[in-house]
């Protein structure tokens, strides 16, 4: 019997490892596709279609990208600095308000939890908010308006509010009381190291959405050297597409000499590869908090 558990114990993991490795190497064939695409001659995919092995290698999409290495590295700083500074504020700030809104001492928590979910429904509109940076905040052309919009996103705070309250328990804060802790030392000492994978996760949110931003900078920013990567990027496909288009309407074909679609595979790599870099590194948070709650004995 003991060898047929056995036996049947090693078909079941190589048949969960073979299912686990066909789902892996779906999701990395779009990535491969695009990494193969960015290498290949634009003269090429647009013949011959996208192909998982380039048929005809090239470099001109990322010579293209790269041909004046000086702004986009600037905007690679620019976006990082945005990212760093944004996700580190937004999460002193989400979890602060997370913890305090989870507090049944709070008298007014209810009150606050209901504006923070109404803004969720209805907002005073762009305009409004446009004026409001520009007019009286005198946000524009700086960093802050980068920054300042996204550092408390409503549905963040709900997330780590509802995370809090439901992996630590109310007896670990209440003894943590008794024996003299004020509400900073609980806040730094209990709630962040339990909170972690929450943490986390509402970090990954916030990182994301900061690294891929683009609009902001389409709306507050004048200065080219303040521009995001993503913004960046865009401004580059628009003016290869104009230049393509001026080329078909003054009968001169410049599609030829432009990459226009191995050049979006490229940039496409270029503003995801930080992020895939970053995600190894939160996912251990992940894994931990399907622990979290466990019994111990």
């Amino acid at each position: 019997m003991n060898v047929r558990a056995s036996e049947k114990s090693i078909v079941l993991t190589v048949f969960a490892y073979s299912v686990v490795a066909i789902f892996a190497i779906i999701c990395l064939f779009p990535f491969l596709l695009i990494l193969s695409g960015s290498l290949t001659l634009n003269e090429s995919i647009v013949r011959d279609g996208y192909r998982l092995i380039p048929k005809q290698f090239s470099l001109a999409a990322y010579k293209t990208i790269f041909a004046s290495p000086g702004p986009i590295l600037k905007a690679y700083g620019v976006t990082t600095f945005v990212t760093v500074v944004g996700t580190s504020i937004g999460l002193f700030m989400t979890t602060m308000a997370g913890y305090v809104l989870q507090r049944n001492d709070f008298k007014y928590r209810n009150k606050v939890m209901f504006y923070i979910y109404f803004t969720t429904l209805f907002s005073g509109g762009l305009v409004p908010w446009y004026i409001m940076m520009t007019s009286y905040l005198h946000l524009t052309n700086t960093y802050a308006a980068l920054i300042f919009p996204s550092v408390a996103s409503p549905f963040l705070i709900i997330l780590m509010r509802s995370f809090i309250k439901s992996t630590i328990p109310d007896e670990v804060i209440e003894s943590a009381k008794i024996d003299g802790a004020n509400d900073f030392k609980i806040y730094y000492g209990i709630v962040l190291p339990l909170a972690m994978p929450g943490i986390a996760t509402v970090g990954l949110f916030m990182a994301l959405g900061y690294w891929n931003s683009w609009f902001l900078s389409s709306l507050f920013i004048n200065d080219p050297g303040k521009y995001e990567l993503q913004y960046y990027l865009y401004n580059i496909i628009n003016t290869m597409s104009f230049l393509a288009d001026l080329g078909v309407s003054s009968g001169v074909t410049l599609s030829g000499d432009i990459p226009m679609e191995s050049t979006k595979l490229a940039m496409s790599l270029i503003v995801t590869g930080p992020i895939l870099l970053l995600y190894p590194f939160v996912q251990r948070y992940f894994v931990k908090g399907l622990t979290i709650g466990a019994v111990k004995g």
